[in-house]
């Protein structure tokens, strides 16, 4: 599959949920509530929130925080009312004047009857895909896993 072909899932909740991913903007962030369960759960190594709003919150603030912020999807896995995404996070710093970045995770999810995800879970390395792109905390975190390694 090339880089710029998305994964597409035969389960038509899921295909939805990818493409409002893939298409995400800072328009469609109070429309979250059309693929969150009103107590949906959200986790990612800086977030754990409750209920649509306040996982539109981490969206809102996301576009906030970063620049040109979007996911590409690579790989969907289902089994029954759970799937598994993995993703490519693409975004540059507002505060610093960087390159394009990536981070690299994959998304848990689980799907109510009506395909509305009620949890939402991201795994990703906050170290190796972020603390080490910073300017002054990156050359620490290579530092300590050069020291680490030796």
């Amino acid at each position: 599959m090339s880089a710029e072909t998305t994964p597409r899932s035969s389960d038509p909740r899921v295909a939805r949920i990818v493409d409002a991913f893939e298409t995400l903007t800072p328009a469609d962030v109070p429309r979250l509530g059309e693929f969150y369960a009103a107590d949906a759960t959200f986790k990612d190594p800086f977030n754990a929130v409750r209920g649509v709003p306040a996982i539109q919150q981490v969206f809102a603030h996301m576009y906030v925080a970063l620049d040109t912020p979007r996911f590409v999807i690579r790989d969907v896995i289902v089994q029954g009312d759970q799937c598994v995404l993995t993703w490519d996070f693409l975004f540059r710093f507002r505060r610093f004047r960087h390159e394009p970045q990536t981070v690299r995770g994959a998304s848990h999810l689980k799907l109510d009857a009506r395909g509305l995800i009620t949890l939402h879970r991201d795994y990703w390395d906050v170290a190796e895909e972020l603390y080490e792109k910073l300017p002054a905390v990156g050359a620490l975190m290579r530092w300590l896993k050069r020291r680490a390694n030796s």
